[in-house]
C-alpha cells in the first residue's frame, strides 16, 4: 500500500513526539517548520508558538517576558541579540540553568538547505551527580575532580559533535546517491582510471554505449574491459591525457559497428576522466551532409562545362548529319561520320550520367522485404551473366521489412554484380551476402573469384571517371554506388578476399519499417489545407486520425493517449519545436514519419533522414501507402 504525504507527515510527527529531547527546526527566515510535543511541554508554550510559521522572535520574546532567562533589563535588546546569533547559523553547544532550577543543554546545527535544527536536553540529573561528586570532594583530589568535570563536559560536547557528523554524513550520502543516479541516466559512459589504468569509478553505462562489455568494471584494467581492438584505438589519446593534455578520439567498434567518441581529461593526480558517447547517428548525418556538399560543388563546376560541352556536341551532331546526307561521299568517309556520331552520342550519354551523379536526388525509402529484394535482384542479374558464371546468395537478415530506397539500391547492386561479371570473364562465381549488423547497419557484400582489385583500384575505385575497363567503362558505376551509400549516411568499402577475388561491402543505416496495421495516427501539421488532405489519405487507408499543429501539442496528446500507433509530422511547425524535437521526445517509443517540402540539401532535411523516414511534399496516396502500408500497394 502506498503512503500518502499526509500519512507520512503524521508518522513523522508521532515519531518525533516519542523522543525524550525537545526538538525544533526553523527555516532561513527564522520561522518554525516543525517541533515536537516535548518542546511545548518543556517550556510551557501556548499553541500559537508551536504552530508552523511561528517566528523565532515571538518565541524568544515570550520566554524572556516570562522570566525563562532570569532578570532581563531590556527585553527588546535581548531578543535582537538572540536573533542575530540565530542568523549566524553556526553550530553551537551550551548549557544553562532555567528559572525553575532545571538545567538543560542546547545544541544547534545548521541545515544544508538553510535554517537550523536545535535539540534541548534536560541534564538536571547529570548535574545532580556532579554536585554529589563535589560533596564528596574531600575523598577525591582536586585534580581528579577537575578531570571528572572536564570529562563529563567533553562527553556531552562529543555527543553533540557526533550528532552533527552523522547528519552531515547522511546529507553527503544522499548527495552522492543523487549524483550517481544523475550520471547513470546520462546517455554516455563516464569513468575514471587511475595511474595503473584501472577503473576507480564508472556510471555503469559502458554496455549501453558499447554492447557486450561488462557493467561492473571498477577494479578492471581498461584494456580488459574494452577489449584489445578498442583499447588499441584509444591508447594514443589516453597516453596524451596521462601526459597532462586533454584528448579526443573517434573510432568504429569492431564488434558492434558503432561509432564511438571518447574524451580524456587529466585529473591532475596521474589519473584520467573518460567520457564516451555513441555518435553513430551523428556520423551518419555528417557523412550524408558531406556527400551533399560534394555533390553541390561538383554540380556547380560541371554544370557550366556541361552546358558548353552540350552545345559543342549539338554542333558536331548537326554537322555530321549534314555530311552523312551528301551522296558523293566515299565509303571510308561514311564510316568516319558514323564513328563521329557514335562518339558524340556517347558523350551525350556521359553528360546524362554526370547530371544524374551530381544533380539533386531524393531518397525515397519504403518498406522493403530484404529476402524479396534479393530474389528480385537475382532474377534481374542472372540473364546478364555468361553460362560459366554462377550467382549464389546468403540472406541472414531477420524476416521483417526495413526502410530502403529499393529502386536506387537495386541499381547499385546490379552495377556491382556487372562489375564482378566483367572481372570473372567467361567463368567464375559471384556471391551476394546480406546480414544485419548490431541493429545499426544493413550490410550487403558482393564477392567474386576474379583477379581482385589492383592497388590503384583499391585506392581510387570510387573516384569519378576511374576505370580499369579502358574505353568500355565510363568510370561512374562505383561513384554512383558510393553516392547512394553516403547520401543515406552509409559506407562503402573495397577489399580483396583472402581466398582471392574482390569484395565490395555496402552498408546502409538499419531502419525498421512501420507496422502495416491500421490504428490511431497522430497527424502534426500547421497548414490546415494540407492537414485535411493528409487526413483523408490516412482515413482511406483505414486509420483513425487525431491532429495537432505544434510539437508541444503533439507531446501532450502522446502523453494522454497511449494507443497512438503512428506519428506523421511535418518538420517545420508553429512554435519553437520542430518535427526533429518531437522525434527526440518520442525517443523511438512510437513509430514516426516526417514530411517536408525543404530542399534535400537543407540541414533539417539531412538530419531528419537519420532519425525517421521522410516523405517529400507534394506526395499522393501512393507515396504514403508505399511507406506505411506496402502490402496494400502490392495488392493494387
Amino acid at each position: 500500500m502506498d503512503i500518502t504525504d499526509e500519512q507520512a507527515k503524521a508518522m513523522t510527527s508521532a515519531g518525533l513526539n516519542l523522543i525524550a529531547q525537545a526538538l525544533t527546526i526553523y527555516d532561513e527566515q527564522l520561522k518554525l517548520v516543525v517541533c515536537n510535543a516535548p518542546f511545548q511541554h518543556m517550556f510551557s508554550l501556548p499553541d500559537r508558538l508551536v504552530t508552523p510559521g511561528a517566528t523565532f522572535q515571538e518565541t524568544i520574546h515570550h520566554l524572556a517576558t516570562r522570566g525563562e532567562y532570569g532578570p532581563v533589563d531590556d527585553i527588546d535588546s535581548f531578543v535582537t541579540e538572540r536573533i542575530n546569533q540565530a542568523l549566524a547559523f553556526a553550530p553551537h553547544y551550551m548549557e544553562r540553568t532555567r528559572a525553575n532550577g532545571h538545567t538543560i543543554s542546547v545544541e544547534g546545527s545548521p541545515l544544508p538547505q538553510g535554517g537550523w535544527v536545535t535539540v534541548y536536553t534536560d541534564i538536571t540529573a547529570t548535574k545532580a551527580q556532579e554536585k554529589l561528586l563535589h560533596a564528596r570532594s574531600d575523598a577525591l583530589s582536586d585534580q581528579v575532580l577537575a578531570h571528572a568535570e572536564q570529562l563529563s563536559a567533553t562527553n556531552r560536547e562529543r555527543a553533540a559533535m557526533i550528532t552533527t557528523l552523522e547528519e552531515t554524513k547522511r546529507q553527503l550520502t544522499e548527495s552522492e546517491a543523487r549524483t550517481r543516479l544523475t550520471t547513470e541516466m546520462l546517455p554516455a559512459h563516464i569513468a575514471h582510471v587511475n595511474a595503473a589504468g584501472r577503473y576507480t569509478f564508472s556510471n555503469q553505462r559502458l554496455p549501453h554505449i558499447m554492447p557486450g562489455r561488462p557493467t561492473t568494471i571498477v577494479g578492471l584494467y581498461i584494456a580488459d574491459a574494452l577489449g584489445a581492438f578498442a583499447y588499441d584505438r584509444i591508447k594514443p589519446a589516453l597516453d596524451r591525457a596521462y601526459g597532462g593534455a586533454p584528448a579526443v578520439t573517434e573510432f568504429t567498434d569492431d564488434t558492434t559497428a558503432r561509432r564511438i567518441r571518447a574524451a580524456f581529461t587529466p585529473d591532475g593526480q596521474n589519473g584520467v576522466y573518460i567520457l564516451s558517447t555513441d555518435i553513430t547517428e551523428e556520423t551518419q548525418t555528417r557523412v550524408a551532409l558531406q556527400q551533399t556538399r560534394k555533390r553541390e560543388l561538383a554540380a556547380q563546376v560541371i554544370s557550366g562545362l556541361a552546358h558548353d560541352f552540350s552545345n559543342l556536341l549539338t554542333i558536331i551532331l548537326g554537322m555530321q548529319s549534314r555530311l552523312a546526307r551528301q551522296s558523293d561521299l566515299a565509303p571510308e568517309a561514311q564510316k568516319l561520320i558514323e564513328g563521329t556520331l557514335a562518339a558524340a552520342r556517347r558523350g551525350g550519354a556521359l553528360l546524362s550520367s554526370i547530371a544524374n551523379l551530381t544533380g539533386p536526388r531524393t531518397l525515397r525509402p519504403e518498406a522493403t522485404d530484404p529476402a524479396q529484394l534479393l530474389a528480385d535482384l537475382t532474377t534481374l542479374a542472372k540473364p546478364t551473366l555468361p553460362a560459366g558464371i554462377t550467382l549464389s546468395t546468403d540472406n541472414q537478415m531477420p524476416d521483417a521489412p526495413v526502410l530502403l530506397d529499393k529502386g536506387r539500391l537495386t541499381d547499385c547492386l546490379l552495377n556491382l554484380i556487372l562489375n564482378a561479371r566483367d572481372a570473372c570473364g567467361a567463368a567464375g562465381r559471384i556471391h551476394i551476402a546480406l546480414r544485419h549488423v548490431h541493429d545499426t547497419w544493413i550490410e550487403w557484400s558482393v564477392t567474386d573469384d576474379g583477379p581482385g582489385f589492383s592497388a590503384s583500384a583499391l585506392e581510387q575505385g570510387i573516384d569519378p571517371f576511374f576505370t580499369t575497363k579502358g574505353s568500355e567503362g565510363s568510370g561512374l558505376g562505383l561513384s554512383m554506388v558510393y553516392d547512394l551509400t553516403k547520401s543515406a549516411g552509409g559506407d562503402l568499402r573495397l577489399r580483396n578476399s583472402a581466398e582471392g577475388g574482390a569484395t565490395v561491402v555496402l552498408r546502409l543505416p538499419y531502419r525498421m519499417a512501420l507496422p502495416d496495421t491500421a490504428g490511431l495516427v497522430l497527424l502534426v501539421e500547421d497548414d490546415g489545407d494540407i492537414r485535411a488532405n493528409v487526413r483523408d489519405m490516412l482515413m482511406a487507408l483505414g486509420h483513425s486520425v487525431i491532429e495537432a499543429t505544434s510539437a508541444d501539442e503533439a507531446s501532450a496528446l502522446l502523453a494522454d493517449l497511449p494507443d497512438i500507433a503512428l506519428v506523421l509530422s511535418d518538420i517545420q511547425l508553429v512554435g519553437e519545436g520542430t518535427g526533429l524535437d518531437l522525434a527526440d521526445r518520442i525517443s523511438g517509443q512510437t513509430p514516426l514519419v516526417l514530411m517536408t517540402s525543404l530542399p534535400t540539401d537543407h540541414a533539417l532535411y539531412l538530419a531528419a533522414q537519420q532519425v525517421a523516414p521522410v516523405l517529400r511534399k507534394p506526395f499522393d496516396t501512393t507515396d504514403l501507402t508505399a511507406l506505411i502500408a506496402p502490402h496494400k500497394v502490392a495488392a493494387q
